[in-house]
This record gives structure tokens, C-alpha cells and sequence, in this order.
């Protein structure tokens, strides 16, 4: 039986969230961890490695925030986990 990380499932919820609201991006990072109720620390760490695995993108500024890198359709749970 495979078990998932909890990095691992925030990671999917995140990158859901985002993929959900794909047309209102950058999200800041703090609207998807309230809107998830997950730690804006720990889903820090999470963005820091999507963004490695160039599964994200950020924008800077004060409109900035977190968009998915490509479509969503082009992102498998796999690559998520992975990551």
C-alpha cells in the first residue's frame, strides 16, 4: 500500500486550488492556504519545491502570488508527487 506524504497531499490540494481558479492568477500564497487550511509556512516549503519542479510560477509585487507554470491538463498527480 502506498502512503501519501503530507507534503505530497498538500501539494495536489494547492495545485488544484490554483488549477480551480486558473483565470484570476497570480493567487497569492495566502489566500490558498486559508482557503485549503493549511499552514502559510509549511505551503511555503511545498511552493518553494513546485516551483523547483517548474510545476509553478511566481509573480512578485503586490499583485503578485502563485499561477501553475502550464496547463492543467499538462500536470499529472505523478509529476506532483514526484516533485
Amino acid at each position: 500500500m502506498f502512503k501519501l506524504s503530507t507534503k505530497g497531499r498538500y501539494g495536489l490540494r494547492s495545485l488544484l486550488d490554483l488549477a480551480l481558479y486558473i483565470d484570476k492568477s497570480p493567487i497569492p500564497l495566502s489566500v490558498v492556504a486559508k482557503r485549503q487550511n493549511i499552514s502559510l509556512g509549511y505551503l511555503e516549503q511545498v511552493f518553494s519545491t513546485l516551483k523547483k519542479a517548474d510545476l509553478v510560477k511566481s509573480v512578485k509585487g503586490a499583485h503578485g502570488g502563485y499561477s501553475l507554470s502550464k496547463s492543467p491538463s499538462d500536470i499529472s498527480i505523478a509529476q506532483v508527487l514526484e516533485a
